[in-house]
């Protein structure tokens, strides 16, 4: 005969309570963050690949910051990538930014999380948090600029955009 401690009925009552404060506690948490990444082919970014993730902004008056995700092996030959980001906003021209993003350094080794060896990096591309002045589709393209082409060992890149608090 297996115990069990659903049986008593004191027990089934605890139970159901924890699990209905936990789930409601689960649902008012309103995440306010988009994040997207695109794989890359056969882990080789080449030129002609420039990934694009589109968000939809619906609260024109909240402050967001924006980060690029950069996911690569421990095998990715240097120490920074650099890329150009396009921004398009609905009914504006497009508008681009170079970015260098530092990976690693002499002192500390790969700058990012790591778990084996896969290094995931959140470089925060705005100093300051930006309001998005018009609802509806963004889009954001990346582009890698390095001189070796194609650019080796990395995984996917994308776009973290969140409400700011601060």
């Amino acid at each position: 005969m297996k115990p069990t401690l659903l049986k008593s009925p004191v027990m089934k009552l605890k139970l159901f309570i924890s699990l209905t404060l936990l789930f409601s506690a689960t649902a008012c948490l309103k995440v306010e963050l988009f994040e997207k990444n695109v794989e890359i082919p056969h882990r080789k970014w080449d030129y002609k690949f420039k990934p694009t993730v589109q968000f939809n902004i619906e609260d024109t008056v909240a402050a967001y910051d924006l980060f690029i995700v950069i996911r690569h092996t421990d095998a990715y030959n240097f120490n920074n990538i650099w890329l150009n980001l396009y921004i398009q906003a609905p009914g504006e021209a497009q508008t681009s930014q170079q970015i260098d993003i530092p990976l690693a350094s002499n002192e500390k080794g790969w700058l990012g999380k790591g778990m084996d060896d896969i290094f995931e990096h959140r470089y925060k591309i705005t100093r300051q948090p930006i309001v998005f002045r018009k609802a509806g589709t963004y889009s954001f393209t990346l582009e890698q600029i390095m001189r070796e082409n194609p650019l080796e060992h990395v995984l996917d890149v994308g776009l973290r955009v969140e409400k700011s608090h601060s």
